[in-house]
């Protein structure tokens, strides 16, 4: 399993804004891997192994993995999925904010049941938990996360140097029965939407963002593109991470920042640049989202 992971991974670094070690071998057959991407797109390819399970957890950013056999996987901060490398061997990953962190862990089933961590000799996890999750044509599992899979995964990340390994070792088993004991239900599994729908919803994301300054409803949007209103909303939900109306908010407060910051501009011209057209109400929303006034982040940052 090694070597073909690590030409996975050597073709992903060249992609990585920091690179983090290639692979960590957890136990036989069970391999980590920190991912931090700071791009828009890549495609993966390598040979099909229905036999290894790879799990990926998002961090932050989100990501769209768009499978040849016409399987997509949507992940944000919290969520996870699981798929074989029998489903991936052909793939595109893009990443709608053009940033993602999280990891995978890929999990050989052939070997595991052979060698399996002592902890979980004779609990035949790795003989079941692969029909379980995948009797269905190999089909990706997404899971949006809950309390208990955000304990196990956020304790994956800023452990000190000296007990990294053995909170990757026991969170990893921790996660593997917490699988073998989860019901996955329909509703688990991804929504899937059209190509086309995933090219329209980003075209009117970077409509919006590039025209902050304009206020267009829902309704607007969906017969300009040509899109259901529900539909828009749910799928542009599902990759980019929240509502609309919160993500181009996040984008304008964004923006007002650095414009306080680089600029002379008056806090008036400032908030109409960005869609208020009452300088109170921006005020108002800067003061919410940054826990300060506009004129008191400008103070921040002298020219």
């Amino acid at each position: 399993m090694n070597e073909e992971l690590k030409k996975i991974q050597k073709n992903m670094e060249k992609f990585h804004q920091e690179v983090s070690p290639a692979l960590i071998p957890l136990y036989p057959g069970i391999n980590l891997c920190y991912l931090t991407f700071s791009t828009n797109s890549f495609s993966v390819h390598h040979k099909a192994m229905p036999h290894i399970i790879q799990i990926n957890y998002c961090k932050a950013g989100q990501i769209v993995w768009e499978m040849k056999c016409g399987n997509r996987i949507y992940l944000n901060p919290g969520s996870f999925s699981l798929h074989t490398m029998k489903t991936c061997m052909d793939s595109v990953l893009t990443f709608p904010n053009d940033i993602y962190q999280g990891l995978s862990i890929y999990i050989d089933l052939q070997e595991v049941s052979s060698n399996p961590p002592e902890l979980l000799n004779g609990s035949t996890i790795s003989e079941t938990i692969l029909p379980k999750i995948f009797r269905k044509n190999d089909a990706p599992v997404f899971l949006a996360g809950n309390e208990q899979t955000e304990s196990i995964f956020s304790a994956f990340f800023n452990q000190p140097e000296e007990l990294k390994l053995p909170y990757q070792k026991i969170k990893t088993l921790e996660l593997l029965l917490y699988l073998s004991k989860t019901e996955l239900t329909s509703t688990q599994r991804l929504s899937g939407y059209k190509t086309e729908q995933i090219c329209v919803v980003r075209e009117i994301h970077d409509q919006l963002t590039r025209h902050m300054e304009q206020r267009i409803t829902i309704e607007e949007l969906s017969k300009k593109y040509l899109i259901n209103p529900t539909t828009l909303k749910t799928a542009f939900k599902s990759i980019y991470g929240t509502s609309i109306a919160a993500h181009i908010k996040e984008h304008r407060m964004e923006q007002a920042a650095k414009m306080l910051k680089e600029t002379g501009k008056s806090i008036a011209e400032i908030a109409r640049a960005v869609g208020y057209d009452s300088q109170s109400k921006f005020t108002a929303a800067f003061k919410t989202y940054f826990k300060v006034l506009p004129k008191e982040y400008r103070k921040k940052f002298p020219s």
